[in-house]
């Protein structure tokens, strides 16, 4: 059985060395010159550390220790309590470069599966790809080409309301926090080797472009609380990310078509206030090479793909868009002091608890793969 997967990102990657593992010919067809971890860090909560167990992949992770929510000033909101949070999910929170998840997930498939500089010009119901370089004709083909999916057919993504700034800085010892401010907030998550990844979502309108992007930000994030300015003025410009945060606003009524699936951001693109994202892409990955592994037609594992995978990416994705809305997206005065006195009444322990009915999901097992017959 062949499949091919259309995009080298997280999901993408991910579905392969599933696919592979179950016994399936696989090829990659990444239009980039070279597979990269575009972006700065991201966070993996236990339900994308059990997928990535369930395929065999180890990369660099970092446990993440006691933190909290801060105000601009620094003054404590809410605790966070790592033991209790471990205790609630069965894992503790980590975080790694996207970089090192890329390379991670790369290195678990043979070098000739992914074929860059393949830009994926026409794809067909019935397996049919054309490429920048050939056609191939597979059982599954695999969407994973993103947000902006050219495969998918349906809505267009819609602007969440909330810009994009990303970094990551070499500071080691700075502690995991989160800030908010009325339209803002401002994460801090420690990486391995003493790099740390910062983000910003910030409440603007579409489209704002500023031209020094360091002054910008030192414009309206300069005096927060340490370390914010330092991990800022500590990334080269040219390093910073900025983007427009979009999602997929109105649900797909299917994540297949023929023999293609969509996965990722491709199927069910999400704000990233939840930090689920890539989580859920890799959710995407295993249950697509389970149902393949363990149904008899393609046809009946894309039904069951569609039918276990749509459901719960879609609620997760309605909850990151209510999450920015009650979060650092509020704007209006009131309803903020009215949160921050909410938060300050929540214990640590029950801060610890929130998230655990999407983290605790047990991902399917994967058979081992299928040896190569012997004449």
């Amino acid at each position: 059985m062949r499949a091919v997967v259309v995009g080298g990102g997280i999901g993408g990657l991910a579905a392969a060395v599933g696919l592979r593992r179950v016994g399936w010919d696989v090829t990659v067809l990444e239009k980039a010159p070279e597979i990269t971890g575009v972006g700065a860090g991201i966070s993996l909560w236990p339900n994308a550390q059990r997928c990535l167990d369930v395929l065999g992949v180890q990369a660099p992770l970092q446990e993440q220790r006691d933190g909290g929510l801060r105000d601009k000033r620094g003054r404590r909101i809410t605790g966070w309590d790592a033991a209790a949070f471990t205790r609630n999910h069965g894992l503790p929170l980590a975080a790694i470069h996207r970089r090192d998840l890329i390379d991670a997930l790369a290195r678990a498939l043979p070098r000739e599966t992914i074929k860059t500089g393949a830009e994926v010009t026409e794809v067909r119901d019935d397996g049919f790809v054309r490429y920048t370089g050939g056609k191939l004709h597979a059982d599954l083909v695999v969407a994973a080409d993103g947000i902006n999916s050219q495969i998918r057919k349906g809505p267009k993504p819609v602007y969440s309301g909330s810009t994009a700034f990303r970094g990551v800085a070499h500071r080691p010892g700075t502690p995991l926090s989160t800030s908010w401010d009325r339209g803002a907030e401002i994460g801090v998550l420690p990486l391995a080797g003493g790099d740390v990844y910062w983000w910003i979502s910030y409440v603007v309108r579409a489209g704002e472009r500023p031209a020094d992007v360091k002054a910008y930000l030192e414009q309206h994030f300069g005096d927060w609380h340490d370390p914010i300015p330092a991990l800022i003025d500590a990334t080269p410009a040219a390093d910073i990310l900025h983007h427009d945060l979009y999602y997929l606003g109105t649900p797909l009524p299917t994540y297949v078509r023929g023999r293609i699936a969509l996965l990722g951001d491709a199927a069910h693109a999400m704000p990233p206030f939840l930090g689920q994202g890539g989580c859920q892409a890799l959710e995407d990955a295993v249950v697509l090479a389970h149902a393949a592994s363990t149904e008899d037609t393609t046809d009946n594992a894309l039904r069951k793909y569609d039918q276990e995978r749509r459901p719960r990416s879609q609620k997760v994705a309605r909850d990151s868009v209510r999450a920015g809305k009650i979060g650092p997206q509020l704007t209006n005065p009131v309803a903020t002091t009215l949160r921050k006195a909410l938060l300050r009444m929540t214990p640590a322990e029950a801060t610890a608890r929130i998230g655990a009915g999407i983290s605790g999901r047990q991902p399917p097992g994967l058979p081992r793969p299928v040896p190569p017959r012997t004449p």
